[in-house]
This record gives C-alpha cells, sequence and structure tokens, in this order.
C-alpha cells in the first residue's frame, strides 16, 4: 500500500495521515522499499515497480 501511495506521488507526511501511521514508520517503509528495489530515489522506485509487475 506504501508503495502504491508512494507512486502517485505523496509525501512521507501525507501517506502517514492516510495510513494513519507515525511519519517515521513510513519513512522506515520507504528506505526498505529503495532498498529492495535497488533504486535511488522514490521515482526510480515506482518505475522499477512497474517494471516488475507490482503496480
Amino acid at each position: 500500500e506504501i508503495l502504491q501511495l508512494l507512486a502517485q506521488g505523496l509525501s512521507n507526511q501525507e501517506i502517514a495521515r492516510r495510513l494513519f501511521l507515525a511519519q517515521g514508520t513510513v519513512k522506515n517503509y520507504v528506505t526498505s522499499i529503495l532498498r529492495k528495489l535497488d533504486a535511488r530515489d522514490r521515482t526510480q522506485a515506482a518505475l522499477r515497480a512497474r517494471e516488475r509487475g507490482l503496480l
């Protein structure tokens, strides 16, 4: 779900509000997503997720 919202261009703060999570929790998840997709930024993560059929 965080990956989908990230791909929509939402900030960590916006994602946290929507999912009722702390911003720090979202930041940790985003960092993990970037690492797992070997992406340098959120845009590249979204592109790689689409390429792999994750979105």
